[in-house]
């Protein structure tokens, strides 16, 4: 493996043999055709007016019928993906995927996607799943990228793959759930690069949120627990990842020092209240001196320490609004897929960056400098970062970057809205739909997005088949190293 006490602080370093700018060519999105609307449940399941809407942050939830698992989610996601890109099949070296979805104890997702590869004749992809909470997907681009920067690195392109479908026992979670599939190709030269050397993270053993039950797709959560242990992640990883910047003369860090900052969405609220936990950690981080100068109205915030203040509403309160503006104008942005589909899991921080990614024109992102803080249960944390690209012309990768998310807003806005009764039957029938053989699902393939995998039936032997909704016609897009 290349390495040198430089060689970290560049995105390309031709002495070690390292290819240059390695991150996200191109990325995709795949959500249900179908959600219910957060305010009609919450009159539905007879809570206070704003439980879910303000409480919470959400507005949508997307969700699925018996008609599609993770299997499904991946192979439409992966199949948009490469069609969308002009990316050939024969292109793509490794394939890893990020799910904490298990429908097969031994059968990996990746291994049903192959599927996808027959006709090209192309077996020789590296790579199965990775599993740990919503964390896969971010273990999955991380894997990706350090493939295409290894001695193992044959010259083709890698995908990234998360996909879930987030659902709970009927009760106070059910409204935090969801459903989608995010699917990156990652490669040189991409308009995303991935900064080198200052990726910081954090696992300890811990069960704030666990499937043990095999049998059920619903988790084991205790939820006070799980926030606690996001935020003390998010310190812990915050803090590394300065330390890192330091240690590179890339410092010092604090919130200015990013044009956008995402993070993991399990709920909006919580996202808002992480910002603000950031803010808070940037605060303490200023001499007292200079606390007093240049925050007054924070003074009686000045001894707070990280550990004891997890539930502190007063420092809560404080650095919500101290940070609002922030939030308004860097974290809020990447909210949009969180709010109108829900938590995805693997796929939630990077429902996250493609919103972010279609927040605005692609001339006011090109150069922008972007954190991103992953998070999942049991647990795994990293906080990393990202540089998008200056180059935003016509011919440039940032503009094929930006070709195949163009069609994200239309699909939000042509979903079909369905009545919580109807949302509740059709949670009931995946209920009876887990591990039954053989099965014949019972929902309606009518209306699902043009290029969706649907599971056609299961046989006795467990063995799952698929079909795709006809796409209406091809997209003539690239991914610039077609």
């Amino acid at each position: 493996m290349p390495n040198s006490a430089n060689s970290n602080m560049s995105n390309g370093d031709s002495r070690h043999g390292w290819p240059s700018d390695v991150g996200i060519l191109a990325m995709d999105i795949y959500f249900p055709h179908q959600y219910v609307d957060q305010a009609e449940l919450e009159e539905h399941d007879g809570v206070s007016a704003g439980k879910y809407t303000v409480g919470l942050g959400q507005t949508k939830m997307g969700f699925c019928s018996d008609r599609e698992d993770v299997n499904s989610l991946c192979l439409t996601v992966v199949n948009r993906l490469l069609e969308k890109s002009g990316t050939d099949y024969t292109q793509i070296g490794r394939m890893e995927v990020g799910t904490e979805t298990i429908i097969d104890k031994s059968k990996s997702v990746k291994s049903v996607l192959m599927k996808l590869f027959m006709d090209s004749g192309n077996t020789d992809l590296e790579g199965v799943d990775s599993t740990n909470a919503c964390y896969g997907g971010t273990a999955a681009l991380f894997n990706s990228v350090n493939w295409v920067e290894s001695s193992a690195w044959d010259g083709r392109l890698a995908l990234a793959v998360c996909a879930d479908i987030a659902v709970y026992a009927a009760g106070a979670a059910r409204p935090s759930g969801g459903a989608g599939a995010v699917a990156m190709l990652i490669g040189p030269h991409a308009p995303l690069v991935l900064d080198r050397g200052v990726r910081a993270t954090h696992m300890q053993h811990v069960y704030d949120f666990y499937k043990p039950d095999m049998s059920s797709e619903y988790p084991v959560v205790d939820a006070k627990l799980s926030i606690q242990c996001y935020l003390s992640a998010l310190d812990k990883c915050y803090a590394k990842y300065k330390i890192k910047t330091d240690s590179k003369g890339m410092g010092p860090v604090n919130l200015e020092s990013f044009d956008g900052v995402l993070f993991h969405t399990p709920y909006c609220k919580l996202v808002q209240k992480s910002l603000a936990r950031l803010a808070l950690n940037d605060y303490l981080d200023v001499p007292q001196e200079t606390k007093a100068l240049k925050y007054p109205e924070l003074e009686k915030m000045k001894d707070t320490k990280l550990e004891e203040s997890y539930f502190d509403r007063d420092v809560e309160k404080a650095f919500m609004a101290q940070s609002l503006g922030t939030f308004e104008s860097k974290t809020k942005p990447g909210l949009k897929i969180a709010t109108n589909v829900g938590n995805m899991y693997t796929p939630s921080l990077y429902g996250g960056l493609v919103s972010y990614m279609i927040s605005k024109p692609i001339e006011r992102l090109a150069g922008q400098h972007i954190a991103l803080f992953s998070y999942g249960s049991g647990m795994a944390s990293s906080f990393f970062s990202l540089r998008i690209s200056n180059k935003c012309d016509e011919s440039s990768t940032l503009y094929k970057f930006s070709q195949v998310l163009a069609d994200v807003q239309e699909r939000l806005d042509s979903r079909e809205k369905v009545v919580p009764q109807d949302f509740v039957k059709t949670l009931n029938l995946r209920e009876k739909a887990i591990d039954s053989a053989p099965f014949l699902p019972a929902g309606s393939v009518e209306g699902m997005f043009p290029g969706t995998w649907y599971l056609t039936g299961t046989d006795d032997m467990h063995r799952r088949t698929y079909d795709m909704v006809p796409l209406v016609a091809p997209a003539p897009y690239t991914n610039g190293h077609a």
